[in-house]
């Protein structure tokens, strides 16, 4: 699979998926070229590096509070902040068109930014 980081446009509808029609990214463009899914192979949340929060360090043994990557909240509950750092992946198979190939594609919605992106693409 090749890598990417592009920003994509997505439309959303009722799409083919495991066990079913679900509602995910029926629509993509991507390079000026746009894309209809026909198939959700996989759909699922990553989250963000929690083990670099504050509150990981102070229960594995570290400093609590004393990570730059953001607040500590009272009592080690997870902030805005980290809870907002998940990300939700939908592995599609996606065409251009009956004359041109197919496409394994993962099109990834960052919930923090509000945006979607092109991470990965096997074609």
């Amino acid at each position: 699979m090749r890598q990417y980081d592009d920003p994509v446009e997505v439309r959303r509808g009722m799409v083919p998926g495991v066990g079913g029609p679900v509602e995910g990214p029926e629509q993509f463009l991507w390079r000026g070229r746009l894309w209809k899914v026909s198939e959700v192979v996989a759909h699922w949340v990553e989250t963000g590096p929690w083990w670099s929060s504050p509150q990981a360090a102070g229960v594995l043994g570290g400093e609590a509070g004393t990570a730059s990557d953001g607040p500590v909240s009272a009592g080690g509950v997870a902030t805005v902040h980290d809870l907002l750092a998940e990300r939700e992946v939908w592995r599609v198979e996606a065409g251009r068109g009956m004359a041109s190939g197919r496409g394994v594609f993962d099109l990834v919605l960052d919930w923090a930014q509000g945006s979607w992106l092109l991470t990965r693409c096997l074609d």
